[in-house]
């Protein structure tokens, strides 16, 4: 159940992409598999030819054992990866009530435990030119303290991920995170929760994204829609918006559709491309992992129409 799919073999991997906090496993009544958004993005930026290093912390035990063997399956680079001889590599225990999944997600894991000083040298020395981060990670002072100090070892653009998950969040967490960032992505129901969890001004979706930008000077805000689409909201007050895509096949589930969407915003950057098509070309990638089972995909073949269509 944990097996890695063959990726296709594209240009020779160039920039690297720091992508910090929870690697944990999602614990199914009849399997398991990999998951947590940083590792989610992850798995696509190598799909898509560029250098991710995920900075987290596992286990010493079986789950590590099949994470490393997976990276190196997938051509991933394990640099970043830390051991904890006293804390499990992450688990979440996933349960159905009626006809929704729920998710348990269990405290005291190794990625609470994110040594600063480790994580800084790994960014020495991989010079990243984007570091994605999300806010499940902060729970525990020690991996807050990690990625800190992970900010202050490189001046590469940031991309935070506010995915709110109760109740492994609070205000000094979302505050700290923006504070961070550059460019935060979230969606409409998250901004609402942000709107008033801090307290923000604005009665449109549009000026509550300008009052969340001013507060913490961000450069940009992505805020996306799901079937309605996704839009950006620069510090200069210049809205850019895309339709939805349709699922190009039968809807199946919408789980990991927003770290697809963060990973090809963040390749979007790194290639130029033009605003409104980067924002195009995540909906559209997003709108295509709603037509598999989980995250990821089974096969890298997955990849390959896209691959092409953006000649990478």
């Amino acid at each position: 159940m944990l097996g890695a799919p063959k990726y296709p073999v594209i240009a020779t991997q160039t920039e690297t992409i720091i992508l910090f906090g929870e690697v944990l496993v999602d614990i199914f009544a009849d399997r398991k598999v990999f998951g947590g958004a940083p590792f989610n993005v992850a798995r696509h930026l190598q799909a898509f030819g560029l250098h991710p290093v995920l900075i987290t912390r596992t286990g010493d035990d079986e789950l590590r054992r099949q994470l490393i063997a997976i990276l190196k399956e997938t051509g991933m680079d394990a640099c970043g990866i830390q051991l904890d001889a006293l804390h499990p590599t992450g688990q979440v225990m996933v349960r159905m009530e009626g006809c929704e999944h729920h998710f348990d997600i269990l405290p005291e894991q190794a990625y609470d435990y994110i040594h600063a000083g480790m994580a800084h040298m790994v960014s020495l020395a991989v010079r990243p030119h984007w570091i994605y981060f999300g806010t499940l990670a902060q729970r525990h002072t020690i991996s807050a303290q990690a990625l800190a100090s992970l900010t202050r070892s490189s001046k590469a653009p940031r991309l935070v991920d506010i995915n709110l998950r109760k109740p492994w969040y609070d205000r000094s967490i979302i505050e700290r995170s923006l504070k961070y960032a550059d460019a935060a992505k979230i969606n409409l129901e998250e901004l609402e929760i942000l709107v008033s969890l801090l307290q923000l001004t604005g009665k449109q979706a549009t000026q509550k994204a300008a009052a969340l930008i001013k507060r913490f000077a961000l450069q940009s805000l992505l805020v996306t829609c799901g079937e309605q689409g996704a839009w950006q909201l620069d510090n200069k007050g210049k809205k850019h918006q895309v339709e939805g895509w349709a699922v190009l096949s039968a809807y199946t589930d919408s789980v990991g559709a927003g770290d697809g969407f963060a990973a090809v915003y963040m390749l979007g950057q790194l290639r130029n491309w033009p605003i409104d098509l980067t924002l195009a070309r995540a909906n559209k990638f997003a709108a295509a992992l709603c037509g598999i089972r989980g995250a990821i995909p089974d096969s890298g073949d997955f990849y390959l129409p896209f691959i092409a269509e953006w000649k990478l």
